[in-house]
């Protein structure tokens, strides 16, 4: 229980020398490409789970919206894979980084205002202004309305972090108790450990949840300026 609550958070170093970079890579390498005139089981699951992602996220948008297919279907199935490795031991989830995850809801989100701005102007500045408000209000709604927006890439990566980090770290405090409590109280180890297994199938299904929740929203945000 001496271990540092936060060590798995720190970033991993080689030598001196971050390593963040190779394990961001590392999910791509999972993402199998075949060759062959008939695929395996896994690469034909992996091709029907893009379609499947492919067409719930595009259903919404029109064909303007639509170019982003790529891109939203690279977004969560990196988040995911990421996520999923990082439940794994001695392992470490870049996506706990509030950093990098603003890294990647930043220009998610600028690039979708900007194309609102460039294309749908008059709409996009109707946002800031809903039809019908009081002259006296309308100042207040403008500042209100501009924050608001400029808090949206915030709110994406603190939603990510904070979910993926409080996860981890109740695992960690839940997988030391039941260490403990292995010489003090068996009994009692017992159902902490079954809490433990429990809370790590739920953290299964959290991983690729907060990954579907931080493509939608960014999807969301494009299906509204396009």
């Amino acid at each position: 229980m001496n271990e540092n609550l936060f060590a798995s958070f720190i970033t991993p170093t080689m030598m001196g020398l971050p390593i963040v970079i190779a394990i961001i890579m590392f999910p791509s390498m999972l993402m199998m490409s075949s060759k062959r005139l008939i695929n395996n089981r896994v690469h034909t699951f992996q091709q029907w789970l893009i379609k499947l992602i492919t067409k719930q996220m595009m259903m919404i948008h029109s064909p303007k919206g639509r170019t982003w297919a790529l891109m939203l279907v690279s977004l969560i199935m990196f988040i995911g894979s990421t996520n999923l490795l990082g439940l794994l031991p001695h392992t470490f989830t870049p996506t706990t980084q509030l950093s990098m995850n603003l890294g990647m809801a930043i220009p998610l989100w600028a690039g979708a205002v900007i194309l609102g701005f460039r294309h749908k102007m008059k709409h996009s500045l109707a946002h800031f202004l809903p039809q019908g408000t009081p002259i006296s209000l309308i100042p207040m709604l403008i500042i209100i309305e501009t924050i608001s927006l400029f808090i949206q890439p915030m709110a994406l990566a603190v939603r990510l972090t904070a979910n993926i980090t409080a996860g981890h770290l109740l695992m960690h405090l839940i997988g030391g108790a039941t260490l403990v409590l292995t010489t003090i109280s068996p009994p009692t180890a017992t159902i902490t450990f079954i809490i433990l297994v429990l809370l790590t199938i739920l953290e299964f299904a959290v991983a690729l949840i907060q990954a579907y929740v931080f493509t939608l929203l960014v999807s969301l945000y494009l299906h509204d300026n396009t």
